[in-house]
């Protein structure tokens, strides 16, 4: 079983930066490959990106919309991954969710891929 708790999120200007990190706890995270998702009410889960995570080069995947704008990177020694949210814009608003998960394919993109979540936290940009 992994725990995940992601922090970071808040309000923040359009054309402003946040970071948004996941700790997880409870077993190996190394091997987990890792994943970024934000939801609106009403709406279905979206991805937004995934990083790798068992072998010493990552990889990492991003959606078309934040493409350039964000990055994620991880921290093993920390049991840390992150997203780094550049250039933000209003409809970046949402609740972003961190997952993991063994699974190892190419559909990475897909919600239902992914093993373990987090709470959950909102990004809000507005002026």
């Amino acid at each position: 079983q992994v725990q995940l708790v992601e922090s970071g999120g808040g309000l923040v200007q359009p054309g402003g930066s946040l970071r948004l990190s996941c700790a997880a706890s409870g077993r190996a995270f190394s091997g987990q490959n890792m994943g970024w998702f934000r939801q609106a009410p009403g709406k279905e889960r979206e991805f937004v990106a995934a990083i790798t995570g068992s072998a010493a080069l990552y990889f990492a995947y991003y959606s078309d919309s934040v493409k350039g704008r964000f990055t994620t990177a991880r921290d093993n020694a920390k049991n840390t991954v992150f997203l780094q949210m550049n250039s933000l814009k209003p409809e970046d608003t949402d609740v972003y969710y961190c997952a993991g998960t063994d699974y190892s394919g190419s559909q990475y993109w897909r919600a239902d891929k992914y093993d373990y979540w987090g709470q959950g936290t909102q990004v809000t940009v507005s002026s």
